[in-house]
């Protein structure tokens, strides 16, 4: 495995303070989505799909879907979960193990039989849109999904601390993939980093994996913006993100 299953750290983090300025969607099925678009120039036809931690959309998620579109693209979040995404404060005993394999009520899973489809029609919603190269964000758990569908249309991925991610699953990408990792990380501790790195070599696409000292996992999303080195942290993976797409995805 390249990265680690989902633990305790996947839970924590900081909601960030902000109004979000894109708007509710629902795409083939009624699945939900956030679509923040360009308010000035745009990177082309090109956009981005958000593949979101267990929080799902929630205001985190919204406001980076929001500054990705500042940057020039078009941005859509994806809901994962069916509607079962977990709340910033999570229910008193929640086995995070049992909640993927089950859901909240026992009969909603969170597991890649249900999510790869959703993954496939948000691409297919954003092409109906106009984009013709599209790239990928993913975090934690999304960072799975990212890596997973290159298959189906993804040109371009970045993640950030990934979970789940199979070797397999790392040694199938066919496009360029940019990776920012926390230097404390249960789910992708330095030996998986080092596997990835071997891997990704071998593969042969264009890859880049960046360490951002003193901070954990969640980071990149959840870091809490009134800490100096968390804020430092977060910007600078977001900046990686950008111009790893301004360089690979906009032609």
């Amino acid at each position: 495995m390249a990265s680690n299953p989902p633990g305790e750290c996947c839970t924590k983090g900081t909601l960030h303070k902000g109004t979000p300025r894109g708007e509710s969607v629902k795409i083939d099925g009624g699945i939900e989505g956030y679509l923040s678009r360009p308010q000035g120039k745009t990177k082309g036809d090109t956009a981005i799909l958000y593949m979101p931690d267990i929080f799902g959309i929630w205001p985190n998620s919204q406001l980076m879907a929001d500054t990705f579109a500042d940057r020039g693209y078009t941005t859509l979040v994806i809901d994962m979960f069916n509607g079962d995404q977990l709340p910033p404060k999570l229910p008193e005993g929640l086995n995070l193990m049992d909640w993927f394999s089950n859901g909240s009520d026992g009969k909603n899973p969170h597991t890649p039989n249900e999510i790869d489809p959703v993954i496939v029609k948000g691409l297919q919603h954003l092409r109906s849109l106009g984009a013709k190269r599209i790239g990928a964000v993913g975090y934690c758990i999304g960072a799975k999904y990212v890596i997973r569908h290159f298959k189906d249309g993804i040109d371009v991925g970045f993640v950030a601390h990934p979970s789940f991610v199979q070797k397999e699953e790392l040694e199938a990408i066919t496009g360029p993939l940019s990776i920012a990792a926390a230097e404390f990380d249960d789910i992708f501790p330095q030996d998986k980093r080092h596997e990835s790195e071997e891997t990704l070599a071998k593969v042969g696409q264009p890859y880049q994996i960046n360490l951002f000292s003193g901070v954990h996992h969640g980071f990149a999303v959840r870091g809490d913006p009134e800490v100096k080195l968390q804020r430092y942290a977060k910007e600078q993976a977001f900046d990686q993100a950008v111009a790893w797409f301004d360089n690979h995805l906009v032609q």
